[in-house]
């Protein structure tokens, strides 16, 4: 499992429930796809937090590389139904950063720490 995490601020225009609800329709498309697994979307709570920190942390669940590879794929494939979709989203972002997270210690390491 690969946890990528999307960290998001609106633009100033933007309603966060509209950008809730479009994200919501992409998601689902994805994970109907089968090119994720789950996702969940997080909003900063009472401001607590660094600069460093967008406004939304959007994490998305894979089973391994190559399903976040088959995303990305599907996410360039400019189909009529991705366009759709993505359009729908994009305009509301500002800025964004991203970051792939995988368990730590995962099986394969924690196998070859047992053998020592």
């Amino acid at each position: 499992m690969n946890l990528y995490h999307c960290f998001i601020d609106l633009k100033d225009d933007a309603k966060a429930l509209a950008f809730a609800h479009a994200l919501d329709q992409w998601m689902t498309f994805l994970q109907e796809k089968g090119v994720i697994r789950s996702w969940r979307l997080l909003r900063r709570k009472l401001n607590l937090a660094s600069d460093a920190h967008r406004d939304f942390m959007l994490e998305i669940e894979v089973d391994d590389l190559a399903q976040l590879d088959r995303a990305f794929r599907l996410v360039s494939s400019q189909s009529e139904d991705v366009e759709r979709l993505y359009r729908q989203i994009t305009p509301m972002i500002a800025a964004s950063n991203f970051a792939l997270y995988r368990p730590f210690p995962d099986p394969e390491r924690a196998e070859r720490v047992a053998l020592l």
